[in-house]
């Protein structure tokens, strides 16, 4: 069961201008559920995305970024985005990439635009034919289903082994007007997003001068995506994209670090944050959702050795999953994590409230039954302070349990 996660209500997704979505069952992989997606967006839209670092990336990520580099020469930009679900089209060669382009041009034909004005985006199981014939036969129904209200079942249209749909949105005031920021991800194992994450889309009908959007959508990735890990893999399909349709009627954005870029800013990490979040929370098997902090980095680069180290140790988090507070694993962790010149006699640990470890040894006041309480907890912070300067970070994981196996035993089953 998810940690404290419930399926977003439909209510609360509010529509962003400029944006519709429809779904279909095609039968990807199983039948009588939703598995393709079509984003339209209006004439005039902005887009830019991030995608995995693995080297064996997807087709389909190969075929966004070639599209997003054609969209920077201007006109007619990126007009619609397909989704499918149970076949990752990754470890497929050559074909792979022509069945994909193949399901653009089908819905760019029935559309009225060019191939390359479609970004195309599949998650699910790597090295397997990706069916377009089923994709592209879905498109119809897909396209007759098309509504700006359709969030929500957008959110179900992208799951794997997600147990419950991923979304989130909030609106803010700029320059007297009401924007809207909406989103959608999918993702619960193959998580250490190593550029943004799994799927991930956001969207804005905020207005924003050319090339800011590239800007905010890594910033927006690195202070969210880029911080949660669920078992370290990095998938072949992470992609994260941010799309904004210039339809909030409100001065255009010029910088970032204005007070209404600040504004949207803002708005685009809350919104790819608790998405993030989500993902783990959702995490295959999960039972803890755990908070990693490192404080007193020299930099957050050394921050974030420390806090993947931990975030990804296998016994870090078998531990966590049976409210053992073996806790010497997580300075086991902190020590191999790569920052060469660390003295431990200047690390301090706490979990939660529970001073554990001073100065690099244990706390006089420390007692393992104080431990454990909080190792019961659903939601846990680690805290760890190198004592080396001021630099700091965060990232979220959760444990690793039985069904962690059992799901990723029987994931092709």
């Amino acid at each position: 069961m998810p940690v404290n996660l419930q399926a977003p209500n439909p209510r609360d997704l509010k529509p962003v201008p400029g944006v519709r979505l429809g779904t279909a069952m095609a039968g990807v992989r199983k039948a009588n559920r939703r598995d393709v997606l079509v984003v339209m967006l209006a004439e005039g839209s902005q887009v830019a995305g991030v995608f995995t670092s693995n080297r064996f990336c997807a087709a389909p990520v190969q075929l966004c970024r070639q599209h997003l580099a054609i969209d920077r020469g201007a006109a007619p930009g990126i007009r619609a985005l397909l989704i499918n679900t149970g076949n990752a089209n990754a470890g497929t060669g050559e074909d792979g990439l022509a069945r994909a382009r193949s399901t653009c041009v089908a819905l760019a034909s029935r559309l009225g635009l060019q191939p390359d004005q479609v970004l195309p985006f599949s998650t699910g199981v790597i090295m397997e034919t990706l069916p377009n014939d089923r994709i592209e036969a879905g498109l119809p129904a897909a396209l007759a289903d098309l509504d700006a209200d359709h969030w929500a079942t957008a959110a179900e249209a992208i799951m794997t082994t997600d147990t419950l749909p991923k979304a989130a949105s909030v609106q803010v005031q700029i320059g007297g007007k009401t924007v809207t920021v909406t989103g959608v991800s999918k993702g619960a194992g193959m998580i250490r997003p190593n550029m943004a994450t799994m799927l991930g889309f956001v969207a804005t009908d905020a207005a924003l001068a050319p090339g800011l959007l590239d800007t905010l959508v890594r910033d927006a990735a690195d202070r969210s995506f880029n911080r949660i890990t669920i078992d370290g893999d990095t998938s072949t399909n992470d992609s994260f994209v941010l799309i904004a349709t210039q339809q909030a009627g409100h001065a255009p954005i010029t910088q970032l670090d204005s007070g209404d870029g600040a504004i949207l800013r803002d708005a685009v990490i809350a919104v790819s944050t608790t998405l993030a979040q989500a993902i783990v929370r959702d995490g295959e098997g999960a039972t803890k959702f755990i908070t990693v902090r490192i404080d007193g980095g020299a930099t957050e680069a050394e921050c974030r050795l420390a806090a993947y180290a931990i975030a990804h140790s296998p016994l870090v988090k078998t531990a966590f999953f049976a409210s053992d507070p073996n806790l010497g694993r997580i300075l086991a962790a902190v020590g191999y994590a790569g920052i060469t010149d660390l003295d431990q006699t200047l690390i301090d640990l706490h979990l939660d409230d529970v001073h554990v470890v001073q100065r690099g040894g244990r706390h006089p006041a420390y007692r393992e039954e104080d431990g454990q309480r909080v190792m019961k907890q659903s939601e846990i912070t680690v805290r760890v302070n190198l004592h080396r300067g001021a630099a700091s970070t965060t990232v979220w994981t959760c444990d690793l349990s039985y069904d962690y196996v059992k799901i990723n035993a029987d994931y092709r089953s």
